[in-house]
């Protein structure tokens, strides 16, 4: 009885609501302690503290800003138009596997019930459960072939990216001398803007230094 009047209240509740309101009572404690350092050993004051900091910042002239649109750089680069007609390419062959077992097991379906009238129960069964295991092994094979594609194009962009474009990028930013460089596809310009989107340039030096890549060949093919 003793110890059933001295349980503690925050042990209980742990027990009850499991590991998430356990989590919710250390922050509450941690977030406690914080306070209470805070207001034993407070430190600089926020004035002193932002003695360290100067009075420096960019100068709007200083500033040299461009655009790189990417999802242009995706579509015209030669590599990248490249690459996207290998992948094309696999997925047409997976689609003409597709399309070949698709009517073999439709002419097995098709034997299937035409002999319903002649096998005996179990072996009707036998029959169907065979077709089953092959359809769903087809679906698993054709979904793995997909995934291996494009796990195979993804690492021919990568590749891409950190190889030639980046390079290209960095170069273009030292040759410039930029301080800045912004994706396109999330900035919004006005009027007055000649030179700030390099995108074209960009195209052109990756033109120049790769115009094809090899993807490797995916699993399965």
């Amino acid at each position: 009885m003793a110890n059933k009047t001295n349980t503690n209240p925050v042990a209980k509740k742990y027990v009850k609501t499991g590991i998430i309101a356990a989590i919710v009572v250390a922050v509450a404690v941690l977030g406690a302690w914080a306070i209470k350092s805070a207001n034993s050993n407070s430190g600089a004051s926020v004035a002193e503290s932002m003695e360290v900091v100067s009075e420096n910042a960019v100068n709007g002239a200083d500033l040299r800003i461009a655009v790189i649109r990417m999802d242009a750089i995706q579509a015209d680069a030669d590599a990248l138009k490249d690459l996207r007609k290998q992948k094309e390419s696999f997925e047409e062959k997976l689609r003409d596997e597709l399309t070949k077992k698709q009517k073999e097991l439709e002419k097995e379906k098709a034997e299937i019930e035409k002999s319903q009238d002649v096998l005996s129960r179990e072996a009707l069964q036998r029959r169907i459960v065979d077709y089953q295991n092959k359809v769903s092994q087809l679906q698993r094979d054709l979904n793995e072939r997909a995934q291996s594609i494009e796990m195979a194009f993804q690492k021919a962009l990568n590749d891409v990216q950190t190889k030639h474009l980046d390079p290209i990028i960095e170069g273009t930013i030292d040759k410039k001398n930029l301080s800045l460089v912004i994706d396109g596809r999330f900035a919004r310009t006005g009027k007055n803007v000649a030179g700030l989107d390099i995108t074209n340039e960009i195209i052109d030096a990756l033109n120049k230094k790769v115009s094809k890549v090899k993807m490797e060949t995916p699993k399965g093919f």
